[in-house]
């Protein structure tokens, strides 16, 4: 198999070490790589949380299990490798998706005034969160998902294992999902 072929494919299988919006025997399981602190990737996300309304409404709650994996870009995106760990320190405490949809949606104001005032809002417990992040007690997980990813670039999206490449667009991602799926 070529390097390129390689890189369409799903490095590392779903499982339920990630995180995830539905089941793993979902008809569609899409992986997205993101960076919190990166427009395309939320705008990625908000066609993607569209996508899964119009779905589930079309074809139940479990035919799209949506996964997202960790990929900050810290070259370019200084705060998000510590918004990253803010959303691994939140799972902790069994708020992930609170605090990964609060991330995106407030992706200007990622200091850490900003991270502990979103904890404060989710109502995690403060000492511990404040914890996690001066430890950096998730960053393995973090880097584990940049290491073990095989792409170089976020957003990335992978449905059923395989890389799509088409265009950000709700119609085009919608018909490759549907398309999967068949």
């Amino acid at each position: 198999m070529n390097q390129d072929r390689d890189r369409s494919l799903l490095s590392i299988p779903a499982s339920t070490q990630d995180h995830m919006q539905g089941v793993l025997n979902a008809d569609v399981v899409l992986v997205m790589y993101g960076d919190y602190q990166c427009s395309v990737s939320a705008d990625v996300y908000k066609i993607i949380k569209a996508i899964k309304r119009e779905l589930s409404a079309a074809f139940g709650e479990d035919y799209l299990c949506l996964i997202f994996r960790h990929f900050p870009q810290t070259q370019i995106h200084p705060q998000a490798q510590r918004a990253a760990q803010a959303a691994e320190a939140a799972a902790a405490q069994g708020q992930f998706w609170l605090m990964h949809d609060t991330l995106f949606a407030h992706q200007q104001k990622l200091e850490n005034g900003y991270l502990v005032e979103y904890a404060n809002n989710l109502g995690l417990d403060i000492p511990q969160f404040l914890k996690e992040l001066s430890e950096q007690v998730h960053i393995a997980r973090i880097n584990e998902d940049i290491e073990n990813s095989g792409i170089t670039t976020a957003p990335a999206l992978f449905i059923n294992n395989i890389r799509y490449t088409g265009r950000w667009r709700i119609t085009g991602l919608t018909a490759a999902i549907v398309a999967t799926s068949h």
